[in-house]
């Protein structure tokens, strides 16, 4: 894995690229009649052989940790909250658009900061700056979200007529259902990222966590398709976009995401994930208008630069709390820091 700041950010940066990558060819593969519930299915289904070839090759010489029923039942969770996160994220792009789903995601950070409040990993004093700044900057970013969801506003890209006629017969409801649940998958993003960090602190062998993992994704994700998808013709895949789109998802987000997601998570702490979701409203509007012809709305405009402020706002608080930390030089107890388990004592496993 990467040890250097610099390298660190370079392959955080490169992972949401991959993501808003898989969220245009997604939203492509849906539009000529892909099921998201299938493509769930699929996509972790294959990304089983690329992580257990990955795990015989890098556990052939090493010692795997022992593995507890306290263990297998968290590893449980984490898969029931991964499928979760899935449905919800592709149903969502599908009612909207990759970027729509890209500015719901940059909620993630203010999630997992309230969680962090919730489990007494950040403490809030507004009688102090920073803490301000970071409260105020959670309310913003949530402010932001709901002008996304609620405001669809004015076109501000080049519509063609078939597609102003499109806009017109498309019910807003199909806008506000999409967003609603996006908000969902980036709350549960933000629960994932923490129940992860838990684990892999007790049990440290990021390549195991996440193959097992995601076979438990891959068995619920089949149910969930199989009670839903009762055309036999939905399973077929079309050696088009649609296969395409399973490879991608498979190789570079399930499995290659997720194994370095969990090293952060391990070495960083969630929240330093977090912070790079707001990177990828950029990339999902530049992919979004430019290959799918999707057309950028003021209100996605005005809300993404909302929860941009509210998140740089909670970026600030956490950065003067580490300065005033390392010039006192006492120690916090902080969801970033790589040596101070993210739950400590106040979660038992």
């Amino acid at each position: 894995m990467v040890g250097g700041g610099a390298g660190l950010v370079t392959v955080l940066v490169v992972i949401e690229f991959l993501e808003q990558g898989l969220s245009t060819m997604s939203k492509a593969a849906m539009s000529r009649g892909m099921s998201n519930f299938v493509f769930v299915a699929y996509s972790n289904a294959l990304a089983i052989f690329f992580l257990f070839a990955a795990s015989i090759l890098f556990y052939r010489k090493r010692r795997l940790p022992r593995l507890t029923i306290s263990i297998a039942l968290r590893i449980f969770l984490l898969g029931l909250i991964a499928t979760c996160l899935q449905l919800l994220m592709y149903v969502g792009i599908g009612y909207s658009s990759p970027t729509l789903a890209s500015v719901m995601t940059d909620l993630a950070p203010a999630f997992t900061f309230i969680l962090a409040l919730v489990s007494r990993m950040e403490k809030i004093d507004l009688r102090v700056q920073s803490s301000m700044a970071k409260f105020m900057g959670t309310i913003v970013c949530i402010t932001g979200a709901l002008t996304v969801t609620l405001y669809k506003g004015l076109p501000l890209t080049n519509v063609s007529p078939s597609m102003h006629q499109e806009l017109l017969l498309q019910p807003h409801s199909s806008w506000v259902i999409g967003g609603f649940l996006l908000a969902c998958a980036a709350f549960l993003l933000s629960v994932l990222l923490v129940v992860q960090t838990w684990i892999v602190k007790d049990y440290p062998a990021e390549l195991m966590l996440t193959l097992l993992a995601c076979v438990i994704v891959t068995i619920q994700s089949t149910i969930v398709a199989l009670i839903v998808e009762k055309d036999v013709n939905a399973w077929m895949l079309k050696p088009d976009v649609e296969l395409m789109t399973i490879v991608y998802a498979a190789f570079f987000v399930v499995a290659i995401r997720s194994v370095t997601h969990t090293w952060v998570c391990k070495t960083k702490g969630p929240l330093y994930i977090s912070m790079f979701k707001p990177l990828g409203m950029i990339i999902a509007s530049g992919m979004g208008v430019s290959l799918l012809g999707d057309t950028l709305y003021l209100g996605s405009v005005i809300g993404g630069v909302i929860i941009a402020i509210g998140f740089y706002a909670v970026i600030w608080g956490k950065a003067q709390e580490e300065k005033a930390v390392q010039e006192s030089g006492s120690f916090s107890f902080e969801s970033s820091s790589p040596k101070v388990p993210l739950l400590s004592k106040h979660v038992e496993a």
